[in-house]
């Protein structure tokens, strides 16, 4: 019976998302009525009421408002605009080097947002205009700009990885050192893809840009060193062992503040802006993940993650079998859903399954991230393609920015194929 209550609630809370209902909401609600129905009302509410302090009362989680502050300060006091002028000192003489460069200065804004979304706004506002006058097609520019914004959810700090961490109980400093190599080898395998492009349709991608403003090397060192700085004083304490995630959140959060005031490019106004938007950032992602937590007792209790575990021992699939089943199943999640949604939705049900074959919940972590990372660039609803919508919207339609991002979605799958056969590139730095 209690099996029965489980698939009925995993149908319901499917049936729920499709009809667009918030997240947290479906998740709290099936996990209240499946509840209810096992166990009668009164003992549902009482097992249920614990659940959202022991989730959020967790101090790791600490670290997601503090790299929200660090990243939205960031964003708002301008730290960040070099990225690109200081991009393009390095690599503009290559063909397609504007485009590189934004990919590159992508992977700079990464390690100071966290944010694939902020990270395409931040970099759409900037690089777009320039790659159009230079002679870029506009639906490969803007493509290019959505698929570079989500290394920023690849690149520690990632607020995806922070709860990932939490939730599966792994260290968030290993999850982030995974992160560190796929977000490079993503931005390697996007600047390989418009090396590509160059080379055979110089009418989208022109070997040598035009119409762009030279700056010199002392301009743009400028420019980035409060970048550097964070980068150096964050990740350099945090990866030594000097300081936990959540100390190296909270660092970075009154490093840019200070770095931003000293500057004089944090006014009120600014300030204002980056306090609102991590506090609603941060209470969006933390109801997600109290229905989340309310799902995760719901499943066990019901024994349907038990049942699961059982069907998959049964069936018996190979490594290969198994890993294209969970990417299928990420990639599909992503055409419709959010990725802290659809992260905290099946991590339920799929984490004792990587136990029983003996998975290292690090490297899934860093895989799964990319998968979701890859539905912020997929059709119905890539968030990015909307965002650079948002931004950019005179240069393309929304179809031509899917367009543009389809070459890199190729790239993607790559990447994701490498991840798979060979998982120590993620592994490396983490010792594992």
């Amino acid at each position: 019976m209690s099996v029965t209550v489980g698939v009925y609630g995993l149908i319901a809370l499917l049936v729920l998302l499709a009809l667009r209902v918030p997240v947290a909401l479906a998740l709290i609600s099936v996990s209240m009525g499946g509840m209810s129905l096992m166990l009668g009302w009164d003992t549902a509410i009482g097992m249920l009421s614990s659940a959202p302090y022991e989730f959020i009362a967790k101090w790791t989680l600490s670290a997601v408002p503090m790299f929200l502050l660090m990243g939205f300060v960031c964003f708002h006091a301008g730290l960040t605009k070099g990225l690109f002028n200081a991009a393009k000192v390095l690599f503009r003489w290559l063909p397609g080097g504007v485009a590189i460069s934004s990919i590159v200065a992508s992977s700079g804004f990464a390690a100071v947002s966290g944010s694939s979304v902020a990270c395409s706004a931040a970099m759409g506002r900037i690089a777009i205009p320039e790659m159009v006058s230079g002679g870029y097609k506009p639906s490969f520019a803007c493509g290019t700009i959505a698929a570079g914004g989500t290394i920023g959810a690849l690149i520690p700090p990632s607020i995806l990885m922070i709860v990932y961490g939490v939730f599966a109980q792994v260290s968030i400093t290993q999850v982030f050192l995974g992160g560190i190599t796929i977000g490079l080898l993503t931005a390697l395998s996007y600047s390989l893809v418009i090396l590509t492009v160059s080379w055979l349709r110089p009418d989208i991608v022109p070997r040598e840009a035009v119409g762009a403003r030279e700056v010199g090397a002392r301009e743009a060192l400028v420019d980035i060193w409060p970048v550097l700085v964070l980068g150096v004083l964050v990740f350099g304490g945090l990866f030594s062992g000097i300081f936990t995630a959540t100390e190296a959140g909270a660092v970075g959060a009154a490093g840019a503040i200070l770095v931003a005031l000293a500057l004089g490019r944090l006014n009120r106004q600014s300030m204002k802006a980056a306090l609102l938007e991590t506090l609603s950032t941060t209470s969006a992602l933390l109801i997600i993940g109290v229905g989340a937590s309310m799902f995760t007792l719901f499943l066990s209790l019901s024994g349907l993650a038990g049942q699961v575990t059982g069907m998959v021992t049964g069936w018996d699939p190979s490594y290969l079998e198994l890993m294209l089943v969970i990417v299928c199943i990420y990639l599909f999640l992503g055409l419709f859903m959010e990725p802290f949604g659809a992260m905290l939705v099946t991590l339920p049900v799929l984490l004792p399954v990587f136990e029983l074959y003996d998975v290292s919940l690090i490297w899934f972590g860093v895989l799964l991230v990319k998968l979701l990372e890859i539905g912020m660039i997929t059709p119905p609803v890539g968030m990015n393609i909307f965002v650079i919508k948002g931004v950019a919207g005179q240069y393309a339609s929304l179809m031509d920015i899917f367009k543009g991002v389809a070459t890199f979605l190729v790239a993607d799958i790559l990447v994701v194929a490498l991840v798979i056969f060979y998982p120590q590139i993620v592994l490396v730095l983490t010792g594992g």
